[in-house]
């Protein structure tokens, strides 16, 4: 019923707090679900970064000249805590939405933009590694 809202939110929880990891290097981000609180924790820089890349490759698709301009943080703030409103969906008594499409759209921004920040180097184990044995 909500698990895909719940799984969204909660990867994008984590990509938040990887990047932050990646700001400040503190492996210790702020302990919260909170979409919007974990997306200001991040630099000024990031942030900007951020908005600047989802008005570019996001905010075009989804805009609304009845809503306004889009932002990332707006979107942030409309699904802040969508993890534990999904998670908890049989408590709610008003109704919810979540703009599934939006969202990932999003997602997939902030994680190929995390993935520039570092590149994978493939690290092969000699024929006589403790490893193979």
């Amino acid at each position: 019923m909500g698990i895909e809202p719940m799984l969204l939110a909660l990867a994008m929880e984590f990509a938040l707090k990887a990047w932050f990891v990646f700001d400040f290097n503190d492996p210790n981000p702020t302990k919260t679900h909170n979409l919007l609180t974990l997306f200001d924790k991040l630099s000024p820089h990031s942030q900007s970064h951020l908005e600047k890349e989802y008005q570019q490759r996001v905010a075009l698709v989804y805009s609304d000249p009845f809503l306004g301009k889009p932002s990332i943080k707006a979107l942030l703030r409309q699904h802040a805590n969508a993890f534990t409103e999904w998670r908890y969906i049989h408590e709610r008594k008003k109704p919810m939405s979540f703009e599934v499409a939006h969202f990932i759209a999003t997602l997939e921004l902030v994680l190929d933009e995390f993935h520039k920040r570092y590149r994978v180097v493939r690290i092969e184990s000699s024929p006589n590694s403790d490893l193979e044995s």
